[in-house]
Order: structure tokens, then sequence, then C-alpha cells
């Protein structure tokens, strides 16, 4: 394993050297090509400006008559002192464009004689040159010169000097400038590896000792012999190391018991950097906000929690600099108490959120204080009538016989009407907790609600309502427990019965609905206001105008349950004055039903969960009686 270390470690120090020498290569080389090129630019620009100067002086000397009509040979003899004096082939163009070109070397082959850019550069009223390589391959440099007579453009002469020359000139430098290259090249390897073999041998020692720290060798030490600067680079190495050693020790220890400790908490505990990153949290803290452990860290704590009051908190504690705490109910129904702390001061300040979950306590206080509360104010005025008729016996009622017979009559009512109560709390208890077992099997819906209806038909009949029973016997087949259902029927037609007033009617219908049975109780009684729909199914619910009727207000409440458990739905629709309809879902047998639920303990079944938002006893809005119960109504019938 070491050797193989440090066979790496040489092969990294070379491919060091290789690179450094490329670069240097590449330098040395950008330079020489640059030299080349512009040392090439500077001679053709010299030489450009020799030969345009001595186009021009040999042009005062000999003059060219342009244009020319039919007779060229004036001009052809002009062209050929020109070519004499500056030892250049020269042609001769015509602004014209039906003049023919003229050349003083009559003997040179027709694509020489042709218009180059540098004499339509010249024919634009311009000096134009262009260096380009004759048919021989000499580098030539081609000169237009533009001729005019008073501001007339008549054409351009055209002077065509070989210059093998500089090509001789560039191909030395070129050589030269090679072999400096190669030189250089030379002598910066020469040193680039002496300097590597001499420092590789003294930094051995100590990149071993650092890549066996790295990899996790707290114990690795480098012994000094020499002196000089590796020594003391390789003495602080091993107080480094010692250092680095006892920290990383300590650090986790200490790492350890943090960790145990968070795990373990109940209290959710958030930590935020200066910039409200999350840079820790327990899974209780992830659990009390809902949001996944792993991809909280490194957001922001505001992304997070996203609940505006605890940002708001956060907020606030980072402007005074103080702790805040708050009591807070999330979006998830949670209640917390958050802390915000604080803590260390300058580049590394931050911040400690502790959460602590409420929510069982507050729940388990709010069901206390709501059933306390409804069962004291429906108790109230029982036990004040029963007072208010013992009182009225002792006073002298029981020297009348016919009075106190009335009395005592009244009091079996209101004794009646608590031991009622006391059975449909029983009862209701029993559902929630689910210890009331449902025995579902598929029955016809008119063998469920026609009992129902028919046992309330005498009470309906006495109280002036037309009672109304619309089945068809081929519906579908339900899963329902019998007794239960018709424990919900009893319940709605008995409410309806209740609330309608004497020549009213009532509709009990029930038809087939996509994969479920769906029954209804219509009443034309006195209706509901649309804000207590939401709260009629709640335990001791009633309004000031069902007050004066007997009920305990528990039977809707216990139908609901019920009918939950069945895996169905039930809701209440009403207009205040004109009507109020009950209905609900039972599952049909291939339907819904192979997945309902097949007891009671599958709905809601925690007190708290189905008290929903009750009414205090002080509560001045409340809605209608849902208690089946009454005085014309058997117990039996009922809770």
């Amino acid at each position: 394993m070491i050797t193989r270390l440090a066979d790496g470690l040489h092969a990294l120090r070379w491919r060091s050297v290789y690179v450094t020498l490329a670069a240097l290569l590449v330098v040395i080389a950008a330079a020489v090509l640059f030299t080349f090129l512009e040392v090439g630019q500077l001679s053709r620009a010299n030489t450009e400006d020799a030969f345009v100067d001595l186009s021009i002086r040999s042009l005062e000397h000999v003059q060219v008559d342009i244009p020319w009509r039919d007779d060229i040979t004036q001009v052809e003899s002009s062209l050929v002192a020109l070519q004499e004096l500056t030892g250049a082939a020269v042609t001769a163009f015509s602004a014209a464009e039906t003049a023919p070109t003229v050349d003083g070397d009559l003997s040179r082959p027709a694509a020489e004689r042709a218009q180059g850019p540098e004499v339509r550069v010249a024919l634009s009223g311009e000096i134009g040159s262009n260096w380009r390589r004759s048919q021989d391959g000499v580098s030539t440099l081609y000169i237009a010169i533009p001729l005019y007579d008073q501001d007339q453009l008549l054409g351009a002469i055209r002077f065509a000097y070989p210059v093998p020359q500089l090509d001789a000139f560039l191909e030395r430098l070129l050589a030269y400038l090679a072999i400096l290259l190669l030189l250089s090249s030379i002598a910066v390897c020469a040193i680039l590896l002496a300097q590597s073999v001499r420092t590789g041998r003294r930094l051995q020692l100590l990149t071993d000792m650092v890549e066996r720290i790295t990899s996790g060798d707290l114990d690795a030490r480098v012994l000094t012999i020499h002196r000089g600067e590796v020594s003391r680079l390789a003495a602080s190495l091993n107080r480094m190391a010692d250092r680095l050693q006892n920290q990383t020790r300590k650090r986790q220890r200490e790492k350890d018991r943090l960790n145990t400790i968070l795990r373990t908490m109940t209290d959710g505990v958030v930590l935020l950097n200066k910039r409200g990153e999350v840079r820790t949290m327990n899974p209780a803290a992830a659990h009390i906000l809902g949001v996944p452990l792993r991809s909280s860290h490194k957001r922001s704590f505001v992304q997070v929690v996203k609940d505006y009051r605890i940002a708001a908190l956060w907020n606030l504690c980072m402007e005074t600099n103080e702790q805040q705490s708050e009591a807070i109910d999330l979006a998830n129904d949670a209640s917390v108490h958050v802390v915000i702390t604080p803590f260390l001061k300058r580049r590394a300040r931050g911040y400690l959120v502790i959460i602590r979950d409420l929510t069982q306590l507050r729940r388990l206080q709010t069901v206390r204080q709501d059933f306390v509360s409804n069962v004291s104010h429906e108790l109230r005025t029982p036990l004040a009538s029963l007072r208010a008729l013992v009182e009225t016996l002792r006073d002298g009622a029981l020297d009348d016989p016919p009075a106190a017979i009335h009395f005592l009559d009244r009091m079996e009512v209101e004794v009646d009407t608590l031991t009622q109560m006391v059975q449909e709390l029983m009862e209701l208890s029993r559902i929630e907790s689910g210890k009331v077992p449902l025995q579902r099997r598929p029955v016809a819906p008119i063998a469920v609600i026609a009992p129902a209806a028919e046992r309330l038909r005498a009470q309906a009949e006495r109280a002036g309502l037309d009672l109304n029973v619309e089945i068809d016997a081929d519906l579908p087949l339900v899963m329902a427990d019998e007794g239960r259902v018709q424990q919900v029927v009893t319940n709605l037609i008995h409410n309806a019965i209740k609330f309608t007033p004497a020549g009213g009617r009532i509709d009990v219908r029930a038809v087939q609905d996509g994969d479920a049975i769906r029954i209804t109780v219509r009443d034309t009684g006195i209706g509901m206001s649309p804000e207590h729909l939401e709260r009629v199914f709640e335990r001791f619910y009633k309004t000031d105008r069902s007050r004066a009727i007997v009920g305990t207000g528990l039977g809707l409440s216990i139908a609901r349950h019920l009918v939950q458990a069945h895996g169905g739905e039930i809701w209440a629709e009403s207009v205040e004055n004109e009507w109020s309809e009950f209905g609900f879902t039972l599952p049909l047998v291939d339907g819904a039903a192979e997945d309902a639920p097949q007891s009671v303990a599958s709905t809601e079944n925690t007190l708290g969960q189905s008290s929903g938002v009750m009414s205090d006893a002080t509560d001045p809005i409340e809605e209608r009686d849902s208690s089946p119960s009454g005085v014309d109504q058997p117990q039996e019938e009922v809770g």
C-alpha cells in the first residue's frame, strides 16, 4: 500500500513537471510565432512602401496616354519604358469598360493580365496593393496606381514586382527561430528536472505524512533530521497533527453526545446559522413540522416551517437579539410552543429553535372542557325542573291529589329524560371506542328503512303529519348492520316529526346513486339557517328555537358515527322556514362495501375528533335539537 502510494506521488510530481514544461514550451512557441509573424508583416510593409514610392516616381517620368482608342501602340511603348525603369511587369487598365487591357509584356499569359483586387481598388480612385504568388511560385507584389486628368479618372497602371529575396529572408528567420525554440526547450527541461529531483526527495516524506492524516491516520508523524525550511515545515506539520488529533477526538465525543440527546428528545430542536439556514434538525422537529428530515438541511428556515407566524417570531428575535416564545396552532392541526433563542456572537452567531408539541395536551383539555360544559348545560334543565316540582310538592301540592299526580308525572318525564341522556352518552361512548362491532350482511334497502318508518307512523299521525315512504323494492342490496341502520333512520324521521308543524309532510326516499344507495328524509318543517348546517351533527347541538322541545342533542351525532362506520356519508340541507333534508349513503354489496370499515372503531373514534367544535354552555347560538328523544317516543327506539 505504501509503495503504491509512493509511486502515485512520484507520478503526480512528474505530471506537474510535464505540465509546467508544456506551459513554458507553449509560451516560447507563441513568442517565436509572434516574432516571425511580426517580422514578416513588417518586412512586407516596408517592401510595399518602397515599391509604391518607386511606382509613383516612375509615372512622373513616363507619360501614359489613357484612355486609348483603336491605336494602342503608343501605350505599349510607354508601358515598356516603365518596365525598363522599374523592372516590374506593367499593365494598363482603362476606366472605360469597352477599352481593352494593354500589357507591356505581350508574351505573358492572359491570366496574368486579368484584373485583380488591387486593380478594382485603383479604378475606384485609391492606390491598391496585393501580395500573391505568380504561376512559377515566386512571391509577387502587385501595385495599382490610378491615373487622373483634371480630377477625371482615366484608368490605372499595375506594377507586378517579383520579390524572391523576401521569401529567402523569411525562411532564414524561421530557421533561426526554430533553433532558438529547441535550445530554450532543452534548457527549460534540464532546469525543471534538476529542481524536481532535488525538491521531490525532501517533500516525499512530508507528502506521505499528509496523505496518511488525510486518510484518517492521525498518528502519522515525520522525523526531522536536516535543517532548513523543509525541516521547519516538518516540525510544524507534526504539531499540527497533534492538535488535530486532540480536537478531532474531543469533537467526536461531543458530537456523539449531542446526536444521542437530539435523537431521543421528544421536543423539536432546530439550529440555524446567522442567515437563517437550517444546520441541524432532530427527528422530533421534522415530525412536528411535517417536513422531510434530510431535505431540510441547508434550506431556509422560512421554507422549512412554511408558517408566517413562526417566521415572524424568528424575525423579531433577530431584530431584538432576545429570546422570543409563542404558542402557535399549525396548519396540520398541531398546537406547538415555539421558543427561539440567539446564541454566540459575531461570525458564529446563530439561533436555537425549540418546538414543543402541545397537540395532545390541548386536545385533552378541549375535550374535557367541552364535555363538562355540554353535559352541565343539558343536565341543568331537567334538574331545575325536578327541583321546582319537588319544592312545589313540599309547599302543599301533596295535599291536592290531582295536582300531586300531575307533578309526579312531570317528574317521571324529567327522570326519563335524564335516563335517556345517560343511556345515549353511554351508547355514543361505546360507538366511538369501537366496542360496538357491526354485524354487516347483504340486505335490501326497503327491509331496513320501511320498518323504522312504520314504527313512527303512529307518532306522525298524532302530530298531524303525512309520512310518505317511496322505496323501490328492486334496489340492489347494501352491506349494512340492519339494526344500526334502522337506528339512523329512526333518528332522522323522529327529528323531522319534532320540527314539522301540524299539516306538514315528511318524505322518505331511497334511490341508487352510483355504487351506493342514497337515503333521504325531507320535511316541511321550520328549517335551519345555513350557518348552522355545519354543526348540526355535533353532540348536544341545539338552537334557541329547539330548546323548548325535549331532547338530548345526541341522536344526530350517533347517526353520523354509525353511517361513517358503514363507509357512507351523511349530510344536511335546509332552507329556513321552508324545509329540511337529512340524507346518508350506504355502499352496495358489489361496490365500495368491500373496502368499507367493519366496525365503528374505523370512524373518528376519539372523543376529541367526534366532538368537533362543540358549543359552550353559555353560547347563545345553538342549532336545532339533534336528538330523537321526545315525550311520545319510547326509549327503546332511540339512542
